[in-house]
């Protein structure tokens, strides 16, 4: 059997791969368009094909997905800047939603009956109470978090009208690297916490900014929940195993977090005392629609899944810093 990965050269797309191949004798169908993602974080495995193509590509997805019989989907592409989003909405639209709505057409039309889909807490928008669970009303504040709500919508009518499984993944903050230091997060532009504290203390960032530090919170900076990569990608296989396990067609949001919360100011501490290095930081207003908290419960992963995350954020960070040391591409 094949599953069908998308998104596969991406920060969580590649640590899944890894981790999948690690650990099951599948053979994976990996695609990507190459806009955020690498090239060199694929391996080369003789269980796994890559092909360089968009999920919109239907006539040569459907042909692909016929030759390596493909059973499975899990789809990690999509653009993911928050602010980008509320900048460029009709391109959030088109990636996230259009082009989603194509890969769901070719997958059904091919009698792919199981989907895990990267979901984000960003569906939940400001939070009403804290841990969030996955009952927690869908009331995005932004354009990527209404265009992944979009897409769980989808997936929820398909499962009612269609023979159509599925498992949606509620990410709060990726963060950290693989073990090895042979693959990492490399986004561009770089809008995240870590990675952005961790250039400064290379020098390929002059200054930190920290946006807000008036927070209700204790010390004034925004808490958040922070999950290792590899952590998530354990979570995906363990969600394409209950889908082919389940004796009940599946129609699950589950929330993937640590269920602790670390302020900006924290990690900026924390790295400082990892790398031994002083971080230069300037304070900035407030960017609009940053909640003070956002921490997750997973109770629901547990019992579903069997999941709860391994790493500590010491870990986090101290893989995140050993590839930022290192960096491969």
């Amino acid at each position: 059997m094949t599953i069908l990965i998308t998104g596969a050269a991406g920060y969580i797309g590649s640590h899944f791969v890894r981790r999948f191949l690690k650990t099951r004798q599948e053979k994976i169908l990996a695609i990507d368009n190459l806009s955020g993602g690498y090239r060199p974080a694929i391996p080369d495995d003789e269980k796994l094909v890559f092909h360089q193509i968009e999920i919109a590509d239907s006539t040569q997805l459907n042909e692909l997905i016929r030759t390596h019989e493909v059973t499975a989907l899990v789809h990690f592409a999509s653009s993911i800047l928050v602010g980008e989003s509320e900048q460029q909405p009709l391109r959030y639209f088109k990636n996230n939603v259009s082009n989603t709505l194509s890969l769901f057409d070719s997958v059904l039309s091919n009698g792919i009956k199981h989907v895990v889909f990267s979901s984000s807490c960003a569906v939940y928008g400001d939070p009403l109470f804290m841990p969030l669970t996955e009952d927690h009303p869908r009331n995005p504040i932004s354009i990527y978090g209404q265009t992944k709500l979009m897409a769980e919508q989808v997936l929820e009518s398909l499962h009612r009208t269609l023979d159509l499984s599925f498992v949606s993944l509620r990410y709060f903050n990726a963060a950290g690297a693989d073990e090895s230091g042979e693959i990492g997060e490399a986004h561009v532009p770089e809008t995240h916490l870590i990675p952005n504290v961790l250039r400064v203390l290379t020098g390929q960032l002059e200054c930190l900014q920290i946006y807000g530090d008036d927070f209700d919170t204790p010390d004034g900076t925004c808490i958040r929940d922070y999950i290792h990569v590899n952590d998530l990608a354990d979570a995906h296989i363990a969600a394409l195993d209950l889908l082919r396990t389940s004796k009940r067609k599946l129609d699950e949001h589950i929330n993937l977090g640590t269920g602790a919360g670390y302020s900006v100011k924290e990690i900026v501490d924390k790295c400082q005392e990892i790398s031994g290095k002083k971080v230069k930081s300037l304070i900035k207003p407030r960017r609009a629609g940053d909640p003070p908290r956002l921490i997750a419960n997973y109770a629901k992963a547990q019992a579903l899944l069997s999941w709860q995350p391994r790493y500590e954020l010491e870990t986090i960070l101290q893989t995140a810093w050993n590839w930022e040391l290192n960096r491969r591409y």
